[in-house]
């Protein structure tokens, strides 16, 4: 099974290095690297440079955006599974797209997410807290539920049928994405428990009040799009849903 890894890229060359390198380092053979970068005016594009034997295809120009691009790269796709991971996080080990890969072929399933760590951008080896999956159950979005985003995968066949990231959703893009494929159209998914990403800490949805409000503004929206009963009221719940989702380290 063929696996595609997009990237999307802006000004990323303090940590895109580590990030290529997570997946150059995986067991699993069968992957495509592929990056699309937004016209960095740093050395983003010389990293990608340096790195090209290891990547499938990249191009750097003017987008509209993370999710303008991803969708880019998607298109670029010849995998049979997609995921995501961002130019400044890390794949936890190198086993992680076997272990991936090993749950569609044994679970007969059309998705599959995990753990996710979240990790000191100066030290990926200091971890702040563990954001622990649940087995899917289509009920939870009902309850303001959702998988971690980057350790999603999806078959790319489903992805050419019900198409990919809708930017104008901006940091909601990502919930709206899964609510699309496990809610509104059911599609079958397995959560491994396993640690799949390593996150730096920081987030474009939760920097001030301000924006958390306006990231909740966006999840209802995208809730009302994929018939999630009661979307007002699970617009709420979904941050506290988070909760109980998150194992500090002592």
């Amino acid at each position: 099974m063929k696996v595609s890894i997009i990237t999307a890229t802006y000004n990323s060359g303090k940590y895109l290095e580590d990030c290529i390198m997570s997946v150059m380092s995986q067991t699993h053979h069968e992957i495509e690297h592929i990056i699309i970068d937004g016209k960095s005016e740093d050395n983003t594009v010389s990293i990608i440079q340096k790195y090209s034997a290891h990547i499938a295809g990249w191009v750097s120009e003017t987008d509209r955006g993370m999710y303008d691009a991803i969708n880019k790269g998607m298109k670029m796709a010849t995998g049979d599974v997609i995921g995501i991971l961002n130019s400044d996080d890390i794949l936890d080990a190198p086993d992680v797209i076997e272990a991936i890969v090993k749950s569609f072929i044994n679970e007969k399933v059309n998705a599959v997410y995990g753990d996710l760590e979240y990790v000191a951008a100066d030290d990926t080896n200091k971890i702040f807290r563990i954001w622990k999956g649940k087995p899917y159950r289509r009920y939870r979005f009902q309850l303001g539920w959702m998988p971690a985003h980057p350790t999603f995968y999806i078959r790319r066949s489903l992805i050419e049928k019900h198409g990919g990231y809708e930017s104008h959703y901006f940091t909601a893009a990502d919930y709206e994405f899964m609510a699309r494929y496990l809610y509104k159209y059911k599609v079958s998914a397995f959560y491994l428990p396993k640690l799949i990403v390593r996150m730096r800490i920081g987030g474009a949805s939760n920097k001030n009040i301000y924006q958390r409000l306006r990231a909740n503004r966006r999840d209802y929206l995208a809730m009302k799009k994929n018939n999630i009963p009661f979307a007002f009221l699970v617009s709420i719940l979904k941050p506290l849903s988070k909760v109980h989702q998150y194992y500090k380290l002592k």
